[in-house]
């Protein structure tokens, strides 16, 4: 992952105040395999891990993959029972933890019955590392908005697909300096990291998003960046979202209004933005490219409610389609870790390809609504209704009812909570838009919404009374 970066003694990574060269970094990476050798550890077997962004985690990681010892991070905003019930989904008796989080582990250990280790200070080895294609690098689990979170195995030849395919559409290069702020154990967070490093850039991170974090990865000067595009709601809205360093800024897990595309070129000269679609078992599987961004900025605004065409490589298909065109996405490529016997990964996504091979997603085939015969998807009503000045956010889902088998309800954060917009305004809006059918009866107006630790609505807790604040 660091050999460019060693290759030319560039400095590899920084946070805070310590900064280590690709051949620091490797030789701490030496030292981590070595610690985790004496641990007796079952070779190959994953090994759950409670890290958070930084040097030493990193390190874990490398000397981990390089080793026969891959690691597993767990998210550390999780409750020890969280935790525990992935814990135990695994074979591993072992629990590695950063200082900061042994508390944590402790508990964890307990509910698990496993036996926590508390990472000491990691020595120095200039000792090789070296990996197989097919053996793990490392774990990532999925985010469990339907159940308990699904192991995703990295083998080190997809992990390297990916750095290409992902590196590639980035422009990442050494000359480059990442910078993020999501979680260790996501695949954008220690995902995107890996990348760069296996361009040879210098990477940075910060354990979870502030404004002042935000201002922090600018003042360092980073030229690229990951985000959701709530968080660049969020820095618009501060007056912080300006940084004239950044080159690319790559986003996901929910459509950018037009208005902050446009407010963000603003702020950010020359910057190209990325909407890239995947998710933990692979990704990216279709890229909304920085000059479809710019195409919709001109006047193509429909292009932002898609996720772009297939990226490099993918093959792409919809499978049982209705009358809708809407079907379920698969996908194909070498860079995709979790796939079936002939190479598909299945991702319970559902979608329609348009003619000019853009792909529009209608959510999860678990979500979907059926109102007296007829197929709601959540997604579309819920990008539709994101576009309205007075929403900040919504998520929407069914709820029994005795006539129709279902009804739509939407949840709104509205964007001035003491004067939410008019229920009869929010559905002369959606009707000009969409069908019907898929227009809410209900509108609940509430202050948040409930998300997992990933930030992903949790659907099924909207449908519990307790989340209905204001009808």
């Amino acid at each position: 992952m660091v050999a460019a970066a060693y290759d030319h003694g560039r400095p590899a990574a920084r946070f805070g105040d310590l900064t280590w060269t690709g051949r620091e970094l490797l030789d701490r990476a030496g030292g981590a395999a070595d610690w985790l050798d004496t641990l007796g550890l079952t070779p190959g077997e994953p090994v759950p891990a409670l890290v958070a962004t930084s040097a030493d985690a990193l390190a874990l990681v490398i000397g981990g993959a390089g080793s026969g010892h891959p690691l597993a991070p767990l998210g550390v905003r999780m409750t020890p029972y969280e935790i525990a019930s992935v814990v135990k989904q695994g074979a591993s008796q072992v629990i590695v933890v950063q200082a900061e989080f042994t508390n944590l582990g402790r508990q964890v250990a307990e509910l698990s019955d496993r036996r926590v280790v508390v990472v000491p200070e990691l020595p120095c080895n200039p000792r090789p590392l070296t990996a197989v294609p097919e053996e793990l690098a490392a774990v990532l689990h999925t985010s469990g908005t339907t159940g308990a979170p699904k192991p995703v195995p990295m083998t080190q030849r997809r992990l390297a697909a990916r750095a290409r395919v992902n590196g590639g559409l980035c422009a990442l290069d050494a000359e480059s300096f990442y910078g993020g702020s999501a979680p260790f154990h996501h695949i954008a967070g220690l995902g995107n990291i890996a990348v760069a490093l296996a361009a040879g850039a210098l990477v940075t991170g910060l354990p979870r998003f502030t404004v002042e974090g935000w201002a922090e990865l600018r003042d360092l000067g980073t030229t690229h960046t990951s985000m959701v595009p709530a968080m660049l709601e969020t820095l618009l809205a501060a007056g912080q979202a300006h940084h004239k360093s950044l080159r690319v800024l790559q986003y996901g897990g929910a459509p950018i209004r037009a208005g902050t595309l446009r407010r963000t070129y603003e702020a950010m000269p020359g910057v190209r933005m990325l909407n890239m679609f995947g998710q933990t078992e692979g990704s990216p599987i279709s890229v909304l490219t920085p000059d479809d961004h710019r195409e919709a900025v001109a006047g193509r605004t429909e292009l932002l409610r898609s996720v772009g065409r297939a990226a490099p490589g993918v093959e792409l298909r919809v499978r049982d389609a209705g009358p809708d065109g809407v079907g379920e996405i698969d996908a194909r490529a070498e860079h995709l870790f979790r796939v079936d016997e002939t190479g598909w990964l299945r991702s319970g996504d559902l979608g329609r390809v348009s003619a000019d091979g853009y792909l529009y997603l209608a959510g999860r085939r678990t979500d979907m609504i059926i109102r007296g015969g007829e197929n709601v998807h959540p997604l579309e009503v819920e990008t539709v209704l994101a576009a309205h000045p007075g929403i900040v956010d919504v998520a929407v889902t069914g709820v029994p009812d005795d006539r129709l088998g279902q009804t739509v309800v939407a949840f709104v954060v509205p964007s001035d909570p003491a004067a939410p917009p008019e229920p009869d305004a929010l559905r002369a809006y959606a009707r000009a838009r969409l069908s019907g059918f898929k227009v809410p009866v209900r509108w609940c107006f509430v202050a948040d919404l409930p998300r997992n630790a990933n930030g992903k609505v949790l659907r099924r807790s909207l449908r519990e009374p307790q989340h209905r604040r204001e009808t």
